[in-house]
């Protein structure tokens, strides 16, 4: 009998909520990019289309892209070819779709939804703090990414959203144990049990103090 286990295959989740030991859980990678009214577009249009098109089918593989109102007429059609072009399907709320009007509309479920598949919903946001306040309503906790050119932006995102995973400029496709420097990894931890984030070897160990003293005492 373990201390500890680490689901994966079907329902994870089923497991963790039921089991009566701690349990390490790889979740559903429903994985937002937030372009920040301070982005560079060049970066933006290269992030988006890997972050979603890369790998369709990983756990870090974009669901959802944010767009703040400010830039979105600017750059969401020119997103959105390079995603379209790429074979991607969107799926926009009633702003984005207004900006990029061959989208299909969403509903509700999208962005509940980790596609795992060529599939984005995108949605403009009105400020970052409705960006933050998305994606802790329907993220996974796993991997989100910002894009701005903005320090005070980034600090924000990075500070305040909840997720394993926190990026600033960088595509959601790096969330990936390897990646970090981990070697091979079991999962991605999207709770808040100890090792949290890409999970290998070294992250399922605990630690033993050893200390070699010569007479030395607290005062």
């Amino acid at each position: 009998m373990g201390g500890v286990y680490y689901p994966r295959g079907e329902n994870p989740g089923g497991v963790q909520r039921e089991a009566r030991v701690p349990v390490f859980a790889h979740l559903e990678g429903i994985c937002h990019i937030y372009i920040d009214k301070y982005a560079d577009l060049t970066k933006a249009r290269t992030i988006a289309v890997n972050a979603k098109m890369r790998r369709t089918g990983i756990c870090g593989a974009a669901e959802t892209m944010l767009v703040h109102q400010d830039v979105a007429a600017e750059m969401l059609p020119t997103i959105a070819a390079d995603l379209q072009k790429a074979g991607c399907q969107l799926r926009g709320d009633s702003a984005a779709k207004s900006l990029v009007p061959d989208m299909q509309l969403a509903n509700d479920d999208d962005w509940h939804t980790e596609y795992l598949d060529a599939i984005l919903s995108v949605r403009v946001v009105d400020s970052i703090d409705m960006a933050i306040d998305h994606i802790a309503r329907y993220g996974s906790g796993h991997t989100e990414s910002i894009i701005t050119e903005s320090d005070e932006a980034a600090d924000a995102f990075l500070t305040r959203v909840d997720s394993a995973i926190v990026m600033r400029n960088a595509s959601t496709q790096f969330a990936d144990g390897g990646e970090f420097g981990m070697g091979a990894e079991i999962g991605i931890a999207t709770g808040r049990l100890h090792a949290r984030g890409p999970v290998g070897g070294a992250q399922l160990t605990s630690f033993k103090y050893v200390v070699r003293g010569d007479g030395q005492i607290r005062g």
